[in-house]
């Protein structure tokens, strides 16, 4: 396994964790997901471009986590995360089984 290097802000990790009950800790280990998917967010890409990932976190949760990239390193920085809905799991599970 490869190391990736993550960011983000606390507070707003915290605020997420409150909010849908999902860790910025939990979030990061979709990246590791070798089924997982990446797509371009453009709706919510306000002066730099971000991504939507959708993988299985290593709680066994099917997770959707907007991020983008900074700096020259390209560290990710993760910006919120949630479990996916009934639609994107079907979704994920299509493209993992397909």
């Amino acid at each position: 396994m490869s190391y990736l290097n993550f960011q983000w802000d606390l507070n707003k990790a915290e605020t997420n964790r409150r909010k849908h009950g999902v860790t910025f800790h939990e979030a990061q280990s979709v990246f590791y997901d070798e089924f997982a998917r990446i797509i371009p967010d453009p709706d919510s890409s306000f002066g730099e471009e971000r991504f939507i990932i959708l993988g299985v976190s290593e709680e066994y949760n099917t997770l959707v986590v907007c991020h983008c990239y900074r700096g020259e390193d390209e560290k990710i920085r993760i910006i919120s995360a949630r479990k996916a809905e009934k639609r994107e799991r079907k979704q994920y599970e299509d493209c993992r089984y397909a």
